[in-house]
């Protein structure tokens, strides 16, 4: 299985930084008993892990050559790829820059590397054979893509970033079978790449009898591209990991293979 991880975007929420905004430190790793940093990325590599994904592909922008020194080759046990988006022109053009990797017969996981969200295992919630869409509970809706579902859990509609939000269900991940993505990516094409965010594709795709489920598996969700983000998701961490029955509020599958502990200090040392 797949992920397709889009980060070519600049990051302007949160800027100015020093460093591509998918490298952001949040929360932490346990190193031999030593806690040290881990980027925000991270907590979506491992969730696809966790959701099934053996190899990883990070859509970067030409100028984002230091999430590729970070990560390099593999992340735990899943190998790393990377994709050039030659600039940034939304999300569906990120998401079909990979497509020329995914088999039709192999599933794909799509995740947003500036969020971090509850349970870690969610991904593995949803069904392989069709679009599914991981949703999580927010109080503004407004500000992220709304899912409204009716009462089979069959998608209507995506509400994409409308003040009017009737729903306060949101997407933060979804999967789909390479044959779908695939379907998507030519429906775009017919539209002339008009479409910027997924939520407007999809639903041109289920006015032309496609279909997708939504999955109410997620708990807790934070968009960390803002500073207000950035405190929330820092608390949620802390939160979680005072919770014995809460696990993923560190990152625990391994190191970025760009980053293996080699040569590092022992902190009881400084």
């Amino acid at each position: 299985m797949w992920g397709i991880i889009p980060a070519a975007g600049i990051g302007s929420r949160i800027q100015p930084l020093a460093f591509s905004k998918e490298l952001l430190p949040v929360g932490s790793r346990l190193d031999n008993g030593i806690e040290r940093p881990c980027a925000v990325s991270e907590y979506l590599v491992e969730r696809m892990i966790h959701g099934g994904a053996d190899k990883i592909c990070f859509v970067i922008s030409p100028g984002k050559s230091d999430i590729m020194e970070y990560y390099g080759a593999s992340y735990g046990s899943a190998s790393i790829a990377y994709v050039v988006q030659p600039q940034a022109s939304g999300l569906c053009d990120a998401i079909f820059q990979a497509a020329p990797l995914i088999p039709a017969d192999e599933s794909v996981i799509v995740g947003l590397p500036d969020t971090v969200w509850f349970p870690e295992t969610a991904l593995a919630e949803l069904p392989e054979e069709m679009l599914s869409f991981l949703l999580f509970p927010v109080d503004n809706p407004q500000v992220f893509d709304a899912v409204v579902l009716d009462e089979t859990m069959r998608v209507q509609e995506i509400q994409v970033k409308r003040e009017d939000a009737s729903s306060r269900w949101i997407w933060g991940a979804f999967k789909m079978p390479g044959h779908v993505l695939e379907a998507l990516r030519q429906l775009w094409l017919a539209r002339n790449r008009e479409d910027e965010y997924f939520g407007t594709l999809v639903n041109a795709y289920l006015a032309q009898g496609g279909e997708a489920i939504g999955v109410k598996a997620g708990v807790s969700y934070v968009d960390v591209g803002t500073l207000h983000g950035y405190r929330s998701a820092i608390g949620l961490l802390s939160e979680a990991a005072q919770q014995e029955n809460v696990t993923g509020a560190r990152v625990a599958l391994g190191w970025p293979a760009g980053r293996l502990p080699r040569g590092l200090h022992d902190l009881n040392r400084e």
